[in-house]
């Protein structure tokens, strides 16, 4: 018979853990939290030191009975949640209910799910670290005040439904600044100019530097008309070569915020996908002989630190799979990347970098392969040498002017071998070999290239960018990323447009409103500093009250003010011309988490919806009769049709363009990449660039 209960959050989990511990460990699943503040209330005695008023989760009765009837058969519980705030307030919960001592040492944690670390952390069981669990019902009770408190002021003076939060409001106004700075952009004219070179056989490019031994910016055509009569009939001769060797780092090992931010850039992934697949892999997969096993440590982490027994696995692995070279003099060790890093766990990595990604692929699905690789591959590629590049600046003189070319070659790959992190610009570090080239040197200047360009405004916030302005602004922690993205887009005040965030008009409403009114919410410094303040809850070196109290005075004046001279505001749908065909009434635009849509204005008697499409001024190639419109999936992703669907059924992921293909006469469309945009044909090889 059992002598002991384990209970984690989820059956995955449990099932894990059960294979690791035996007969003698009965391993139960709370599903999670199983007591929370009341939705219907705002549950919290804020005259009585903040008293939560904890109640039961709807629907746990039958999890809590279980748990509650395994507990009588044991002598002993082991409470084993995620090793976090949220886990260390789930595992007191658990506590309270089974009504376990607080002084019992009941609670074991592991950063990884594998064998070894299961049977040392039930040779270690703590008691209930209180410090931690504070700081998360700090953190809980502030973000129910502001919710709780807010919402109802702006439900009562602008619109139902209407919501304000902590975290989110401060990522809504960050997106809100930045269309502002973008409507607000004037851009400004530059021109370039390129000149296509050949020495040999070999071709290459060379832009303009230099106008009489000074470095020259061109800002309109009649600088550029300036330069071709000075360049033109003269000869191009190689003036200097500089040769260099150059290092080049590998990245840390992954955090929860760059995990994120890369597996966005890498697999497309949104970020509450990659934290779901990540968990997936850290509660454990089935790899047949082997059994059950975690293959990655904790996902929700902002620590780099990685222990010396991975570290000494992945030396060996390195050594015996790419050569000793390839394996720096003494292991890399990355710096915190600000005074609030938690240094509680060790960054993301591969429970045991020997399960390579490949030979475990036919146990994952899809998603957890990709994921899996790159946890994997940025591990190993954060513990190998440094690449080292040659770099080649060539100058080449044409009369009083000089142009110059750039080239880099790869001397020695090191942890490029592996792996190479992504960046938001979506460009490549590639070889751009230049031909030997030696001073003195003639080339041959086959084309010269002047081009006009305009400055770019600031790009809107992708996930990727505004998890990593989030966390450089200290706003948040690993485990409220990926929520507050979702919660921002739920609640209508931003959309996702072509995976870039866009501020709604009730997005920027709510923001106004939170600025005139509540300033603290929306200040980025006040919102890092209580941050830091959760941190000292944990820490305990803070009272979790007295943070509460200190906001709160400040707030509750806040509140009194904007109940007084806060204006009511009604927000008027704006009438579309078209007329709903259920109903003969006319449809209004509304704002959805994909941006606007068509609904009747007879909500709620009629519900219909239609998406709002665009026309896009191109002629179906398939029927010759339609126009190609774009309309969206129902994940939200953009597509192209034939505005005769269900009659013609073409469809393209790529934008259509007007023009054929001047090789085959077949349909162009426009393709990103990283490289940048080009039209491409859909039938033959033909290419060319997309204009800016």
């Amino acid at each position: 018979m059992a002598d002991s209960l384990v209970i984690v959050e989820s059956p995955a989990k449990a099932k894990t853990i059960g294979k690791y511990l035996g007969s003698k460990y009965i391993v139960k699943a709370s599903m999670g939290h199983i007591r929370d503040l009341p939705k219907s209330q705002i549950g919290v005695e804020v005259k009585r030191n903040f008293e939560p008023k904890y109640i039961t989760i709807r629907g746990k009765g039958s999890v809590l009975k279980e748990l509650k009837d395994a507990r009588k058969k044991v002598k002993k519980v082991y409470l084993a949640a995620d090793p976090d705030r949220e886990g260390e307030a789930i595992a007191w919960h658990l506590a309270h209910y089974l009504e376990l001592s607080d002084s019992e040492p009941c609670r074991v944690v592991f950063n990884e799910i594998t064998k070894q670390a299961v049977k040392d952390a039930f040779k270690t069981p703590r008691p209930i670290n209180k410090d931690l669990v504070n700081a998360q019902q700090a953190r809980r009770i502030l973000d129910r005040l502001v919710g709780y408190k807010i919402s109802p002021l702006l439900w009562k003076k602008v619109k139902k439904g209407l919501s304000a939060g902590r975290v989110q409001s401060v990522a809504v106004k960050l997106i809100n600044d930045r269309e502002n700075e973008i409507k607000g952009f004037v851009p400004v004219e530059y021109w370039s100019i390129t000149a296509q070179l050949k020495s040999g056989k070999s071709k290459f490019e060379a832009k303009f530097y230099s106008l009489d031994g000074k470095k020259t910016d061109l800002n309109n055509e009649d600088e550029v008309n300036q330069i071709l009569k000075v360049i033109d009939k003269e000869s191009f001769i190689v003036q200097e070569v500089k040769e260099k060797e150059r290092q080049r780092h590998p990245s840390a090992p992954f955090i929860t915020s760059t995990l994120q931010q890369e597996a966005a850039r890498k697999l497309n992934f949104r970020a509450a996908k990659t934290m779901s697949v990540a968990q997936q892999l850290y509660e454990g997969i089935e790899l047949g002989k082997e059994g059950t096993v975690g293959l990655i440590t904790y996902m929700r982490t902002d620590s780099t630190r990685i222990s010396p027994a991975a570290q000494e696995e992945a030396k060996q692995f390195i050594e015996g799979k790419f050569g000793a070279e390839f394996v720096p003099s003494t292991p890399r060790v990355y710096s915190k990347k600000n005074s609030n890093t938690q240094d509680a766990h060790e960054a993301v990595r591969p429970s045991s970098v020997l399960r390579q990604p490949d030979e475990i692929k036919s146990f994952l699905s899809r998603d957890q392969y990709r994921l899996y690789k790159l946890i994997w591959e940025r591990f190993v590629a954060s513990q190998m040498t440094s690449a080292v590049l040659d770099t080649m600046t060539v100058d080449i003189a044409a009369g009083s002017a000089v142009f110059r070319a750039v080239g880099s070659k790869v001397k020695f790959p090191g942890f490029m071998k592996v792996y190479v992190e992504g960046n938001d610009d979506e460009t490549t570090e590639e070889d751009r070999l230049l031909p030997p080239l030696g001073k003195g040197d003639e080339v041959n200047a086959e084309q010269i290239e002047p081009k006009q360009h305009f400055t770019q405004p600031p790009p809107r916030y992708t996930e990727a960018r505004l998890v990593r302005t989030l966390e450089e602004l200290g706003i948040g922690r690993p485990s409220t990323y990926a929520p507050t993205l979702e919660t921002i887009q739920r609640r209508g005040y931003v959309a996702l447009e072509e995976k870039k965030f866009v501020p709604t008009e009730l997005g920027e409403l709510v923001v106004e409103l939170m600025e005139e009114f509540f300033p603290e919410i929306l200040d980025v410094e006040f919102t890092a500093n209580m941050e830091e303040e959760l941190d000292h809850v944990e820490e305990g070196k803070e009272n979790w009250i007295k943070v509460l109290d200190e906001f709160y005075q400040s707030f509750e004046k806040r509140l009194e003010y904007a109940e007084e001279e806060m204006k009511e505001i009604e927000i008027q749908d704006e009438v579309s011309d078209e007329i709903c065909e259920k109903c003969g009434q006319p449809m209004v635009y509304k704002m959805g988490r994909f941006g606007k849509f068509l609904a009747c204005s007879g909500f709620p008697d009629c519900r219909n919806t239609k998406p709002i499409i665009k026309d896009i001024g191109v002629a179906c190639p398939k029927c010759s009769q339609g126009r190609i419109v774009e309309r969206r999936s129902k994940k939200g992703r953009v597509f192209f049709g034939c505005d005769r669907y269900p009659e013609c059924d073409f469809v393209s992921w790529d934008r259509p363009v007007e023009k054929p293909c001047p090789k085959c006469d077949s349909m162009m469309v426009v393709k990103n990449s990283k490289a940048g945009a080009k039209i491409h044909c859909t039938q033959c090889d033909y290419k060319e660039d997309a204009p800016e």
